[in-house]
Formats: structure tokens, sequence, C-alpha cells
């Protein structure tokens, strides 16, 4: 669901818009018969591709990318080794116990291959049909991801091996791959990004609580920022700088939200982001807000935002020069202003 707002206000202009991923509920079906489980696709990763250090360890993907920028931490039990200084090449590698189990790639210089950011999406459907159901049998245990027609459409899932697999995000307004996502089958049943039917037992997504949340937090925002500047290097557009007291006007209404149960540009209790901003001392001649929730993390939820006609503008606009991120549990929002 989406919804576009474009309010004047004594010559300040507001943008407010917000998505909302579907909640994605487990369904316990029937133990199936083994020959449903999916057969694989027959893609071939380059030996010199990101997605050829998943199941290599840590020490490997240090010799070939260097050390990384920062690491983070995620909500899913591995940390991000994150990439950043340079847009063109931006990547993160999730690392679990010495081990790379997912990659995220994102800079128009990363060898994500058998595919290529900014493939022409006609070029990607050459190599891989999506299909709407993926089985991932594990022993005894059986798992079934529906995909939706929105998923295939923006980010269908393709099986590169039995055990990898691929997230593709596009672009459905340049129609070219926009980022890859490569996972292992344990982290994607984690991560549950999409409708999940099951036979057995689903792994633990985490549960963190306190200053552990809280760090996972922060590292999503940082990513956030991160990656709206990337997308916004791509179209031709100065990146943004970091606001912090826009940062904390957007990580108070993320809680807001999650705390009192509602998703909204309106708080019932703080008010509009023209009240949000004032009382939190935050000057501007132009602001906007996107909002978000049940996203897997901040590069899921930017993706989507990319693909929302009224987000995608608040992401690209010219004139804006400074954001704030505010992540609080799966609540994701995003100020725009313009001192």
């Amino acid at each position: 669901m989406r919804i576009l707002i474009i309010l004047v206000l004594s010559g300040v202009i507001f943008y407010l818009l917000y998505l909302k991923d579907t909640p994605i509920e487990p369904l316990i079906s029937p133990k199936p018969d083994s020959s449903s489980v999916t057969k694989q696709a027959k893609l071939t990763v380059p030996k010199d591709s990101a997605a050829s250090y998943i199941g290599k360890t840590e020490k490997e993907w240090i010799q070939k990318w260097g050390k990384p920028d920062r690491i983070d931490p995620s909500a899913y039990g591995y940390s991000w080794y994150v990439y950043s200084k340079d847009n063109t090449a931006y990547i993160q590698a999730g690392v679990d116990k010495g081990k790379i189990v997912t990659v995220y790639a994102l800079g128009d210089r990363v060898n994500v291959g058998p595919f290529k950011i900014n493939e022409p999406v006609s070029s990607v459907l050459r190599k891989a049909s999506p299909e709407p159901n993926i089985n991932i049998k594990e022993g005894s245990e059986f798992y079934r991801f529906e995909l939706s027609e929105s998923d295939l459409n923006m980010r269908p899932l393709i099986p590169i091996t039995k055990e990898v697999y691929a997230q593709l995000y596009f672009d459905q307004y340049t129609q070219k791959l926009s980022s890859v996502r490569y996972v292992t089958s344990d982290v994607l049943l984690r991560q549950r990004p999409y409708s999940v039917v099951f036979h057995g037992k689903l792994p633990s997504e985490g549960g963190l609580t306190g200053k552990a949340q809280r760090l996972v937090e922060e590292a999503n925002e940082k990513q956030i920022l991160d990656m709206t500047n990337v997308i916004r290097q791509k179209h031709g557009l100065k990146p943004l700088a970091s606001h912090k007291g826009a940062s904390k006007v957007a990580y108070l209404h993320s809680k807001d939200m999650a705390v009192n149960e509602y998703f909204s540009h309106t708080s019932p209790t703080k008010g509009e982001l023209s009240d949000r901003l004032n009382k939190g001392k935050v000057s501007y001649r132009a602001a906007g807000e996107n909002i978000a929730a049940n996203y897997t993390d901040g590069a899921a939820a930017v993706e989507g935002w990319l693909n929302s006609e009224g987000h995608r503008k608040a992401l690209l606009n010219p004139s804006y020069t400074h954001l704030g991120v505010g992540v609080y549990l799966k609540e994701y929002t995003q100020n725009f202003i313009t001192p």
C-alpha cells in the first residue's frame, strides 16, 4: 500500500510517503514427497564473482577484497563486512563462524556473475526464469517459499546451487538489475523474506534485545544512508550528508510506530513531520519523509522504496542535501531535509 501526500505550508514543502511490506507468517503444511523439491537452475558462477565466495573462509574473502571499511552486526547471526568508500564498488559480505554466508552488492563495478549490476531485466531473464515456488529440503525437513506476482517482478529468488540462492532486486522504472543478494539456504530460512510453507522446524530469527538490538538498528541506519547515496550517484545526483538532528527525529518516529502499533506519518501523540522536526529543533526549508515496515533489513527497505514512485522521488530529489535515518526493530524512517 502506498500514499503520497504533498503539503505546502508557509513556503515549506513536505513529501510524506510510506511503504509497508506484507507481514510474512509461516504456514505448516503436510510432509511433501521428496520429488517435489525444486530442481536447481544450471547457472555458472565465474571464479572471480562475489558469489563464488559463499561458503569460503573469511581469510579467503579478505585476500580478494581487502579489509572492510567497517564491520556491522546483523539481526541474523552474521556480521556484515561493509565496503562503502567507493560507491561504484559498494558491497557487503556476511560472515558467520569464519565463513561467508551471504553477499549483497549494489556497486556498478562489483562482479556478481552470472549476473551484472545494471544488466537489463530482459537479459537476466534469458539466463534464469523465476519460479513462484522455491523448495528446499534439508534432511527430513521441507520448506517452500511462495513468491507473489510482485515478488517475481521486483525481487525474484533464483537457485544457483543446492545451497546458494540469488535474490535479484529489479528496478522496475529502468528495467535493470539494481542489486543482488547471494545467500545460503540456512540464512534464507532465518530471514524468510517471502511467504513460507514448511514441514519441520524453522531456524530462529535471532530475537535480539537491548544494546545488541540497538547496535543492529544503528548498522541498518548507516547502511541505508550508504545505499541511498550509491543509488543517487547512479542517477547523477549529489550524495546526502548525514544529519544528526533529523536522524534522531527519524528514530523516535520509527520507535513510536512500533511501540504504539500504528503505521503513519501522523503520530497520535507527536503530530506531523513538521511538528516532529520543530520539536527536534531541526531547521529546514524543505523536508520529506519515507517510512517502511517489516522488511528483512535496510537493503530490502531501500530497494522497496526505489520501486515505489513517491518514495523514489524522495530518494532521487536533487534539492535535498541531508538525510536522517532512524530504525527501530523492523520500522524504517528516512527524513530528508534542505536546511
